[in-house]
């Protein structure tokens, strides 16, 4: 996504990524791309609701999984119980707060060292994603 991406660009930044903007996903992209974030489904469903946009949570859920397919978003996976949508499509890793349940941006990559990783035989690299997983200092 680019960093200048105006919420009246989101309908043709929707089409360049193969994706026909219905109003629905119109509604979900304003919120979702001008800026950085990382959102749950239902963070960015409750979002939606407290501005009068009506949508299903399924609509929601739906549209970020065809977001992440077409790169206008990644999916972070932390574990089975929390799953975050991050509106920069960009490499990078993350840090996510296991006390808050908040996902931070790594400020520098971790993981100079992959390239010279010894894969198993007949594979290659596709991409590498770390969630450096982070607690409260007491």
């Amino acid at each position: 996504m680019p960093d200048s991406l105006h919420i009246n660009d989101v309908g043709s930044h929707l089409r360049r990524h193969g994706i026909y903007p219905t109003g629905q996903r119109l509604a979900i992209a304003k919120v979702l791309l001008p800026r950085h974030q990382h959102v749950t489904a239902y963070e960015l469903y409750a979002q939606l609701r407290s501005t009068g946009v009506q949508l299903s949570k399924a609509t929601v859920y739906n549209t970020l999984n065809l977001f992440a397919e077409k790169g206008l978003v990644r999916e972070i996976v932390v574990d089975g119980n929390h799953t975050y949508f991050d509106s920069n499509p960009a490499p990078h890793h993350h840090f996510y707060n296991v006390d808050d349940n908040v996902l931070i941006d790594m400020p520098n990559p971790v993981c100079e060292l992959v390239p010279d990783m010894e894969l198993p035989k007949g594979t290659q690299l596709d991409e590498v994603e770390v969630v450096v997983k982070i607690r409260n200092s007491s």
